[in-house]
C-alpha cells in the first residue's frame, strides 16, 4: 500500500510540477542528448582507429630463390600466430604484373625488365596485426633463422618502425583524451541535472516540513521525489530516442564520407538496443539519484 502511495505521490508531483517540471524534463532531455552524442562519437572514434590501423601492416619479401613450398608453410605459421590478423600473400607471379602496372607509362623501365629475361622479384606477405605494437614481436619471430631458414630476403618494418609507434601512441592518446571527455561531460550532466531536480524539490520544501511534523519516514517522504526523477528520465530518454532518428538520418548521408564512411543512422538503426538501453538506463539512473541526494542532502530530510 505504501509503495503504491509512493508511486502515486510522484506521478502527481510529475504532472502538477508545470514550468518546473517542464524543466527539469528540458534540462533531462539535452543532458541524455550529450550521453547519446557521446555514444556516437566513441563510434566514429572506434571506426577511424580501425580504419587507421587496416592501413599498416608489414611486408615480408622473401628471395628470389625460395622453394614455393616452404614459402607457403612459412606463411601458414604466420597465419597461425595469435597475433596476426591477416597475412595477404603476393607470388612472384603477381608482384611482376603489379609492377609491370605500376610501370605502364614507363618505357625504359619495362624494356630494362624485358632485357632481364627473368623475373626478379620475389614472392611476398603482408602482415596486418591486431595491434600496432604487436608487430614488434612478430618481426622477432621471423628474424629468427630457426623459423625463416634463409628464406626471407629483407622486412619492412624497420622502415615503417617511426610511423608504427607514431600511430600506436596517437591511437592511445586518443583512446585516454576519449575517456577524459566522456567523463567530464558526464559529470557536468550530473550537477546541471542535480542542481535542476534540487530547484524543484526546494519548491516543495513546505510540504516536505509538515511531512516531517506528522511523523512521515525518510523514505516515505524521499519516495515520491524519486518516482518523479525516475520518471522525467524516461520520458527524457524516449524523447532523445525521437530526436535522434531525424537526426542521424540526416547526419548519416551528409557525414558519411567526411567520417570514412561511417553512417551515424546505420550505426543508429543496427545498435539500437545498445543505444537505447544505455539512454534509458542513464536517464533512469540519473533522474533518480538525482532525486535521492537532492533531498538528502539539501532539504535534510
Amino acid at each position: 500500500m505504501t509503495f503504491k502511495r509512493i508511486l502515486a505521490g510522484g506521478a502527481k508531483n510529475f504532472v502538477r510540477g508545470g514550468s518546473v517540471t517542464f524543466a527539469t524534463l528540458l534540462i533531462m532531455t539535452v543532458t541524455l542528448t550529450i550521453v547519446g552524442f557521446l555514444i556516437f562519437l566513441s563510434a566514429v572514434l572506434t571506426h577511424t582507429l580501425s580504419i587507421i590501423e587496416d592501413k599498416v601492416d608489414v611486408n615480408v619479401y622473401f628471395t628470389v630463390d625460395a622453394p614455393e613450398s616452404q614459402v607457403q608453410a612459412l606463411i601458414k605459421d604466420i597465419q597461425n600466430l595469435p597475433e596476426v590478423v591477416a597475412a595477404t600473400y603476393t607470388s612472384r607471379e603477381d608482384a611482376l604484373a603489379d609492377f609491370r602496372e605500376r610501370h605502364a607509362e614507363d618505357d625504359l623501365t619495362l624494356q630494362a625488365l624485358d632485357e632481364l629475361g627473368d623475373n626478379p622479384l620475389g614472392a611476398s606477405v603482408a602482415i596486418r596485426a591486431q595491434n600496432p605494437t604487436q608487430y614488434e614481436g612478430i618481426v622477432k619471430f621471423l628474424s629468427e633463422e630457426s623459423v625463416s631458414g634463409g628464406l626471407i630476403d629483407r622486412i619492412n618494418y624497420f622502415q615503417n618502425k617511426v610511423v608504427i609507434d607514431r600511430l600506436a601512441a596517437a591511437i592511445d592518446a586518443t583512446q585516454k583524451a576519449g575517456t577524459i571527455i566522456v567523463l567530464l561531460f558526464a559529470f557536468a550532466s550530473v550537477i546541471i541535472t542535480l542542481a535542476t531536480i534540487r530547484l524543484a524539490i526546494h519548491n516543495s520544501r513546505d510540504e516536505i516540513a509538515v511531512m516531517r511534523l506528522v511523523g512521515a519516514s525518510n523514505m516515505y517522504i524521499r519516495g515520491p521525489f524519486i518516482v518523479t526523477g525516475i520518471l522525467t528520465g524516461l520520458l527524457g530518454a524516449i524523447i532523445t530516442l525521437a530526436i535522434f532518428y531525424p537526426v542521424t538520418w540526416y547526419a548519416g548521408s551528409a557525414l558519411s564520407t567526411w567520417l570514412g564512411g561511417f553512417n551515424l543512422f546505420s550505426y543508429y538503426l543496427s545498435n539500437f538496443a545498445l543505444v537505447a538501453g544505455m539512454i534509458l538506463g542513464a536517464g533512469i539512473l540519473l533522474g533518480g539519484i538525482a532525486s535521492f541526494l537532492a533531498v538528502r542532502r539539501y532539504l535534510r530530510v
